[in-house]
């Protein structure tokens, strides 16, 4: 059976992004992209605006694109694919992290 692991996202992104080389000279760039989505709250009646944040990495030519085009609060559309990690925090505590690669931008 075929299998799928597809994002997209389109949202605002939340910091200048920053490029950099790795010793085997590939670039990596990371930002943050925030998206929204308004409900309403089923006691009150009032519109509620809950923001996601979403971390997005970019390798090769698309993170020096990101990193020559993008800026903070600019609207942005990805399209890539979900990574799970793992690591270990500064108290010896394992954390889980999702990120998304993204294989191309507008």
């Amino acid at each position: 059976m075929a299998s799928v692991n597809k994002v997209i996202l389109m949202g605002n992104c939340g910091r200048d992004p920053e490029v950099k080389y790795a010793s085997s000279g590939v670039a990596m760039c990371n930002i943050s992209i925030a998206t929204s989505t308004k409900r309403k709250d089923k006691n009150t009646g009032e519109s509620i605006e809950e923001t996601t944040w979403h971390r997005v990495q970019f390798y090769d030519r698309l993170a020096e694109i990101v990193g020559e085009y993008v800026k903070k609060g600019s609207s942005i559309y990805i399209e890539g694919r979900l990574k799970y990690g793992k690591y270990t925090d500064q108290a010896g505590v394992e954390k889980n992290t999702c990120d998304i690669v993204a294989d191309s931008i507008q």
